[in-house]
């Protein structure tokens, strides 16, 4: 039996992968050593599915809320700054109004192509919606934040994206960011509220533009401190039980 073809994780439909299980289950009796491949193939295409956007190849949103919440824990742990970015394709109704779905594509792989270019590896690029994506950049010093958000701007303005023969298009998007509280047990949702905010201030101030919460305001919330106050609590009590 000859070595399986390798499995492109992003051009299986969920009924295809589940007919490749099928498939693999099949002939593991006869061919375990190509079939053990084959099935462990499948099982990683199947990973990439749960966890991957189809369109784009970023990490989708069910990954991302999986990964914003490993690093709310991280920074409460290390006190190490970690910023959130969301980034919202500015005016992208229009661009499927006018040049139809297929451009609209086009510009959301653009546009996520180049965030991902213009990041860290160790950055998390995801597509949290339609035309909205989130970057989660640990380790991101409060001084530099600003100027990684105006980077990302800059970059998707400078792009060129052809969606048809010999049109071209540019888009803008807006961005807002917040950093999470350090030393202090807060919330992905918490985080993503405050950096929501700074979106919508964004697109409120006339968009193709990023804003940052200002590091006044990133002192620890109501909501924060009730959290932090209830886990000194369970701390002291567990301390002074016999």
């Amino acid at each position: 039996m000859p070595a399986p073809h390798p499995i492109e994780a992003h051009a299986l439909a969920l009924d295809q992968a589940l007919q490749l299980l099928q498939q693999a289950g099949a002939l593991l009796p006869d061919e375990a050593p190509h079939s053990t491949a084959w099935l462990q193939a499948v099982i990683d295409a199947l990973c990439d599915l749960s966890s991957k956007d189809a369109l784009t190849g970023m990490v989708n949103r069910r990954s991302f809320e999986m990964a914003l919440a490993r690093e709310v824990d991280r920074v409460a742990r290390s006190g190490e700054a970690a910023l959130l970015l969301m980034l919202d394709i500015d005016h992208f109704k229009a661009v499927n109004d006018t040049h139809g779905h297929n451009a609209g594509d086009q510009v959301i792989r653009a546009v996520a192509q180049a965030v991902a270019q213009t990041v860290r590896p160790m950055d998390l690029v995801a597509r949290v919606g339609g035309e909205e994506f989130a970057i989660i950049l640990p380790n991101c010093a409060s001084h530099v934040g600003l100027a990684v958000a105006e980077r990302v701007r800059e970059r998707v303005s400078e792009l060129s994206i052809e969606v048809s023969p010999g049109q071209m298009l540019g888009v803008t998007v807006s961005l807002g960011g917040a950093f999470a509280p350090q030393w202090v047990r807060s919330s992905p949702l918490l985080w993503m509220e405050r950096t929501d905010r700074q979106l919508y201030r964004a697109k409120a101030e006339g968009r193709n533009r990023a804003c940052l919460e200002p590091q006044i305001d990133s002192l620890v919330s109501a909501e924060e401190k009730g959290m932090l106050f209830a886990t000194l609590n369970s701390d002291l009590q567990q301390d002074t039980t016999p």
